[in-house]
């Protein structure tokens, strides 16, 4: 469905929210294969500390720093000219940035809501308004996007973060639709439980819990193979997209059993 990833010798990738979890796991795998990396987040020390693990004096660096938070749009902007100077041009870029809290609807924090959708949604817009024009122009580029299985349909203790993760699937497949013939890659990939930081915030049992290495493996691969959609673990995600087929009248009281909640 996309033109596929097979070579990153020589190619600029730029991960947006690549300080920790999936995001460190992706630029380590794209480094191993020969790419040069701009990496973006708010942690900037956590940044610094990857590029001195991969940059040697008196070579090009590998690693592009490029600290900043997805809801300043002029920061996102900056961050991408910096990086396109630096590298002649960007052929990749993943939004992975997120923010997650768990929240019900009686607890509603209007607060809550409004930050997982600054950071979640609208800092990909922000990131897409700084790559496209270029990507449009060259008639070349990828876009992948972080969304979840906890976007798939509703789920509880999801409030906040959940619907934030079905726009973004949406935006994906509208990019897909829009931009598919220009030959600009579009890709949408949609973890299960992932060992983060976010995902240590909860409480309860997380089925099929795998490493941030293997879901950078799990994606890499789907990228080879010119995938839109790419989920994983599969062991788990398969039965996630069964519950998405339930009618409503079935779907409510399975989840209700799965959960507990």
């Amino acid at each position: 469905m996309n033109p596929p990833l097979t070579d990153w010798q020589g190619k600029t990738a730029w991960v947006v929210g690549a300080s920790s979890g999936i995001g460190r796991a992706t630029v380590l795998a794209l480094l191993a294969r020969g790419a040069r990396v701009g990496v973006s987040a708010r942690n900037g020390e956590a940044l610094d500390e990857l590029a001195a693990l991969h940059n040697e004096a008196g070579q090009p660096p590998r690693v592009i720093v490029l600290p900043l938070d997805v809801r300043d749009a002029a920061a996102v902007a900056t961050a991408h000219a910096h990086l396109r100077a630096a590298t002649g041009s960007v052929d990749f870029v993943l939004h992975n940035a997120a923010m997650y809290d768990a929240l019900r609807a009686d607890a509603f924090a209007l607060d809550t809501m409004l930050a997982h959708q600054e950071v979640n949604y609208v800092g990909a817009l922000h990131v897409l308004a700084a790559v496209l024009p270029d990507f449009v122009a060259r008639n070349a580029g990828h876009i992948a996007i972080t969304g979840s299985v906890a976007g798939f349909r509703g789920l509880p203790k999801s409030l906040a973060y959940g619907p934030t993760k079905a726009a973004l699937a949406n935006l994906a497949e509208v990019l897909y639709v829009d931009l598919h013939a220009r030959g600009i890659g579009v890709s949408l990939v949609q973890p299960g439980f992932v060992d983060t930081p976010l995902t240590a915030k909860n409480d309860f049992r997380m089925p099929a819990l795998i490493t941030p290495a293997a879901a950078a493996d799990a994606m890499l691969e789907g990228w080879r193979r010119g995938h839109f959609e790419i989920h994983f673990p599969r062991r788990f995600t398969f039965w996630m997209k069964l519950m998405r087929l339930l009618p409503y009248r079935l779907y409510f009281p399975a989840v209700a059993r799965f959960t507990g909640l």
